[in-house]
């Protein structure tokens, strides 16, 4: 293969049929691997009965996030879902435990080989090669994230810049310097980006930033934020999702913006009813259940991944029969609050926010209690914005698009927090 041109494989075009052939085959020989050697699962699946080329993968339980956390308490540090003698493992990576305990993560090199696989599907269908050249502003931690994606440019063989430990302008100097053509971030950190840009007089429209590749937050999804991003950056984003657990399996492709594929060629995806467990029909908003094909190491079968999404199945302009996350991930399936009698998503919030480019930052305080929840937004205004009727701008548009009514308190320019990985903007209180 010409290290600078992607030929497609052949299972990235398979159709409906074929691909779950595939999907079987592929299923058969990790349940095999994994039910010989792997702890966790052997005891999980020991009183069942199943053949993975002929029955349902529903017939299988489910694989939780406290189920694992519990594992990682009762056989410390990393647990029983290993396949291999720990000598067999060389990388380590962690959730931030924002969802509840970190959760630790091994991987052999086998292991990391297919997440780099996965990541050159992701960039070849935003249209990305070789002669691109990323940076990833960020400080380099245990989170996979954005090793996976560094690491996956620097096998790809583009020059690739770890921007990690720097100012926000020192890392837009580093950019501009260097012809960076693609950025790898949160969305919220393009924005605060774009932010300094503005402030500091640095000209990044007119760079060769193409293209950004965001992820961490349902931002690259939300029209406003995608737009604000867009036009600050003259340049294009591409939303990608991803799981330290599960690995790096989503990607939006150049050919239809506005949803996400899964590579479906190295996962199975579901969508259940969050509160009954059962399957939903394609198009059905649901939580998404997602099992891995090639990180046999640690491997996920059947993981209930708390993401809130809507799938639909049918072949795309770019050529692919996967799966698409239509809007990408909507939010987290705990995040959402009742107001009113409503149910609100933070990212539906967000949404409406971006809608007015007078916000530069906002945050979202929920009140909870037993019988009613309130919601106040701070909401930050551009320096150079005129905030007359700003508020209550706000509070007739969301009235209007989600049914409730906020109360919104204009706070001073800059006074908010800032964040460069996933932003923490929703604070919950009771």
């Amino acid at each position: 293969m010409n290290a600078t041109v992607y030929q497609v494989p052949e299972e990235e075009t398979l159709e409906r049929g074929p691909l779950a052939a595939l999907q079987r085959r592929k299923f058969a020989l990790m349940l095999q691997r994994v039910c010989a050697s792997n702890s966790f699962y052997r005891a999980k699946f020991s009183q069942l009965t199943y053949n993975p080329l002929r029955d349902p993968l529903e017939a299988l339980p489910f694989t939780t996030r406290p189920e694992i956390e519990a594992d990682q308490a009762a056989h410390p540090p990393y647990g029983t879902n290993l396949t291999f003698p720990i000598e067999r493992y060389s990388r380590l990576h962690q959730t931030s435990g924002t969802g509840g305990r970190p959760v630790r993560w091994l991987d052999t090199p086998e292991s990391w080989l297919w997440i780099q696989r996965c990541w050159r599907i992701i960039y070849a269908a935003a249209g990305v090669t070789a002669q691109d050249r990323f940076m990833f502003p960020f400080s380099f931690g245990p989170f996979i994230g954005f090793w996976a994606a560094f690491e996956g440019a620097s096998a790809m063989g583009s020059l690739t810049l770890a921007a990690g430990g720097m100012t926000t302008t020192a890392r837009l100097q580093m950019a501009l310097a260097n012809s960076i053509t693609v950025i790898g971030c949160t969305p919220t950190y393009a924005l605060r980006m774009a932010e300094v840009a503005a402030a500091e007089h640095i000209d990044i429209a007119n760079s060769s930033v193409r293209a950004l590749i965001v992820a961490g937050e349902p931002g690259g999804n939300i029209p406003g934020t995608r737009q604000r991003i867009e036009n600050a950056w003259n340049a294009r984003v591409f939303d990608h999702t991803g799981m330290t657990e599960i690995g790096s399996l989503g990607f939006e492709c150049h050919e239809v913006p506005g949803g996400v594929h899964l590579i479906e060629s190295e996962c199975i995806p579901e969508v259940i009813d969050p509160a009954t467990g059962q399957l939903l029909p394609d198009g059905t908003p649901g939580e998404l259940v997602l099992t891995n094909l090639g990180r046999w190491g640690s491997p996920l079968i059947r993981y209930r991944t708390g993401d809130r999404v809507t799938i639909t199945r049918q072949r795309c302009a770019c050529g692919r029969w996967f799966a698409r996350l239509e809007g990408g991930i909507q939010g987290r399936i705990d995040d959402m609050v009742v107001v009113r009698g409503n149910n609100v998503f933070p990212s539906a919030i967000e949404a409406i926010l971006r809608e007015f480019a007078e916000i530069a930052e906002f945050q979202i305080e929920i009140l909870e209690n037993d019988t009613l929840s309130q919601v106040t937004l701070r909401v930050e205004p551009q320096r150079t914005a005129s905030v007359d009727h700003l508020a209550a701008r706000i509070t007739h548009r969301l009235q209007d698009a989600l049914s409730f009514r906020a109360q919104v308190e204009m706070v001073a320019p800059d006074s908010l927090p800032r964040f460069e990985m996933k932003a923490r903007r929703v604070i919950r209180r009771r």
